[in-house]
């Protein structure tokens, strides 16, 4: 009788874990393609979106000039321009997001997380040093020239920065979904709405009540 428990919680343990790791990536697509309908919300609904009819797809839908420019440097000093179903509307229900890294001379994209999509990045211009760190502590780096790529796994703490202190730096990056998130630690710590209780930001960094402020001042919270 215990060998008939055990079998039959091993098999439900199974299942709970399969259907777990089933639902944590998107949706496979069940047609060819679903081109985002950006106007109407009448057609089949894929991925979050509407589809316009096949019979009305054409190659633009699949092409876009978005990371052809750079945008404003935030107070890190870098821009990050990503391709979505309004600029590409043929990239709905593929399960994945391309972005354009500008980053300026001695800028930093600072560590944060994308909770739902690896990452790989490739250096175009100028020098980067990457790293990310794992659920271990342990942390990898590597020093990126034109041409280096690098992977950043799915929801681990990781980092870009520009180690010229003259040239910016540009990079190009696919996520392994449509919709991957991103979590900057310090903004998402010290800037949150409702704010974290400053006892548990204390507490948690070893840091007194000033210095809980001067860093919301400085991170814009």
């Amino acid at each position: 009788m215990k060998i008939i428990n055990y079998v039959s919680l091993f098999k439900f343990v199974f299942v709970l874990f399969y259907n777990m790791v089933s639902i944590k990536s998107d949706p496979d697509p069940l047609h060819d393609y679903c081109v985002a309908d950006t106007k109407n919300r009448q057609n089949l609904f894929s991925n979050g979106v509407s589809c316009i009819s096949p019979d009305q797809t054409l190659a633009s839908h699949f092409a876009t000039s978005t990371l052809s420019k750079p945008g404003d440097m935030n107070q890190f000093g870098f821009n990050i321009t990503l391709t979505n179903t309004n600029n590409l509307p043929g990239l709905n229900s593929f399960g994945l997001v391309m972005a354009r890294i500008d980053i300026a001379s001695n800028g930093l994209v600072p560590l944060h997380s994308h909770p739902r999509a690896s990452e790989v990045t490739i250096l175009l211009e100028g020098s980067l040093l990457v790293g990310f760190v794992d659920t271990t502590n342990h942390l990898y780096t590597q020093q990126l020239r034109p041409g280096d790529c690098f992977v950043f796994p799915r929801g681990l703490i990781h980092f870009l920065y520009n180690l010229d202190f003259v040239n910016p730096a540009l990079a190009v990056s696919g996520l392994s979904s449509q919709n991957p998130g991103a979590q900057i630690s310090s903004i998402a710590t010290f800037t949150s709405k409702p704010l974290v209780p400053d006892e548990v930001l204390k507490k948690g960094f070893k840091i007194n009540g000033q210095d809980v402020t001067r860093i919301r001042r400085n991170l814009g919270g």
